[in-house]
């Protein structure tokens, strides 16, 4: 009895151990992708990883972990902690400028990759849940973007066009490291 008892209280400790493991896994993933930023004329926005990050954590942790992922990431950001690109006001006040409606779209982003990716088998999903992660981290940018400018046009022009191209090959590469990697990570879900 004492032995199955150990076994048993091991058990949740380990599935919580994974669990902060695997969303710890996933704040350093995105916080490297940050670093790698460039950039662009015409716009207050860099063009950087981070949106490739987020769709991989979405879809290789799921729903549940890959949002509670970004929001760490978030937190730890808002926090004053080196995780955002290099460009920009520190901290906090980095959620409340040009790229800060992206930021805070990343869990939403990160758990609609993951549902989708659970729901749709195949690359149905594999590349519906990317795509609509792109979508939703866009969609957050340009809400921002359009606060501060006060004009659809400029939003667009700052937010989305300059990055349609490599948007959407982040979206494939998305779709086809989901491929070989969700298999890897279905205990992580």
């Amino acid at each position: 009895m004492t032995v199955t008892a150990t076994a048993a209280q091991r058990s949740p400790a380990r599935a919580r151990t994974l669990a902060a493991a695997s969303i710890a896994a996933g704040v350093l993933l995105v916080a490297l992708a940050s670093q790698v930023a460039v950039p662009l004329p015409l716009t207050p926005v860099p063009m950087t990883l981070q949106p490739l990050a987020v769709l991989l954590v979405g879809g290789l942790l799921g729903q549940r972990r890959g949002a509670a992922a970004m929001v760490a990431y978030l937190l730890l950001g808002a926090a004053g902690a080196p995780v955002f690109t290099p460009f920009g006001a520190p901290g906090l006040l980095r959620l409340l400028g040009p790229t800060g409606g992206y930021l805070l779209a990343f869990p939403f982003a990160a758990a609609l990759v993951g549902w989708v990716t659970a729901r749709r088998p195949g690359w149905t999903g594999l590349v519906a849940g990317p795509l609509l992660g792109m979508l939703a981290i866009h969609a957050g940018g340009m809400a921002q973007l359009l606060v501060l400018t006060g004009s659809v046009r400029a939003a667009l022009a700052a937010g989305a066009i300059p990055f349609a191209v490599g948007d959407t090959l982040k979206v494939v590469v998305a779709a086809v490291a989901l491929g070989r990697g969700i298999p890897w990570t279905r205990t992580l879900r």
